[in-house]
């Protein structure tokens, strides 16, 4: 009895030395990442990057609307436009901080953000939210000219009936 004691004695102890070694280790912790990575997306302009996703949901949810109900009354309009709050936007951020996370190293997110906060970048940062805008409005077009175009619907008619979907796809 007095051996298995002291076995497990031995054991406290070297589990004491590994979480004391883990605990005094200079490397950083993964809370200290994950406010350096919210320090990057602030610092590059990622942060303001998120609202356009909040815009485009909100543009697309309400061509929906629209499209199912012809009148709609402005008070329904400045309701709906605040349908997504600070806690929302906030959980978006908790769910893309893991991405950088998993892709970067803390030093690579460290030095990033050493790079952003040079006055270089001010201008980009400035820029970027509606340069990417634009482009989306720009690709957005172009989809739907694609979409509609003569050419690429006999294109896609001709790969439809090479493989069959139509048969495949009856139902009985």
């Amino acid at each position: 009895m007095r051996i298995l004691s002291k076995k497990k004695s031995s054991i406290w102890l070297v589990l004491s030395f590994v979480l004391l070694g883990a605990t005094a280790n200079p490397t950083f912790s993964e809370t200290e990442k994950e406010k350096d990575i919210e320090k990057l997306l602030e610092v590059s302009g990622i942060l303001s990057q998120l609202t356009y996703m909040e815009d485009t949901l909100m543009n697309s949810l309400s061509m929906m609307i629209s499209g199912s109900f012809p009148k709609v009354p402005d008070e329904f309009w400045k309701e709906f436009n605040q349908l997504i709050g600070e806690k929302d936007m906030d959980e978006l951020i908790n769910r893309v901080i893991p991405v950088y996370d998993k892709h970067m190293s803390h030093e690579t997110v460290k030095k990033l953000i050493e790079m952003f906060e040079t006055p270089f970048w001010e201008e980009w940062k400035k820029k970027m939210p509606e340069i990417s805008r634009e482009a989306g409005v720009v690709g957005s077009q172009w989809g739907k000219e694609i979409s509609q175009s003569p050419a690429f619907n006999k294109k896609l008619e001709e790969l439809i009936k090479k493989h069959e979907l139509e048969k495949i796809n009856k139902k009985e």
